[in-house]
């Protein structure tokens, strides 16, 4: 399977297996393999960055947290907690979907339920950065 290189200043040692003809990768998090989806490439390098390059605890990432808006059941990608208190959301999407004004909104919009003080898009190529004060988003350059 090729992976593409995806725009983090490491690289990261991820293990990963094949079994026939799927591939999976180890989660540190859920201390599981899973299939490994372009998505899931993209979720496991923020893993790594929050976990082996900003130094939080593993109990600090909550991955596929459901949540529920408008009446309809969602699952965030990655957040990020201080003391159960959310401090970074970040939506994942495919290295080959491209990151849009509707995908961010998405992401705002899962936000004003979680209410992180910060989040991030990312489709591992390119990653958009936003923190949220007085009411409004104000993007900025991450150094990731």
């Amino acid at each position: 399977m090729e992976l593409p290189k995806l725009n983090f200043n490491e690289d990261f040692d991820f293990q990963i297996k094949r079994d026939k003809d799927k591939f999976f990768i180890y989660d540190l998090v859920r201390k599981s393999w899973l299939l490994l989806t372009p998505e899931e490439w993209v979720r496991q390098h923020w893993v790594h960055y929050f976990h082996l390059t900003k130094g939080r605890n593993l109990s600090s990432l909550i991955l596929e947290k459901k949540l529920v808006l408008n009446g309809t059941t969602k699952r965030i990608d990655l957040l990020v907690t201080e003391k159960t208190v959310a401090k970074i959301l970040v939506e994942c999407k495919a290295p080959h979907i491209k990151l849009t004004e509707k995908t961010f909104e998405q992401t705002a919009r899962y936000n004003s339920i979680l209410e992180a003080e910060e989040i991030i898009l990312s489709n591992g190529l390119q990653h958009i950065s936003a923190k949220f004060t007085d009411g409004k988003y104000e993007f900025y350059k991450g150094e990731f």
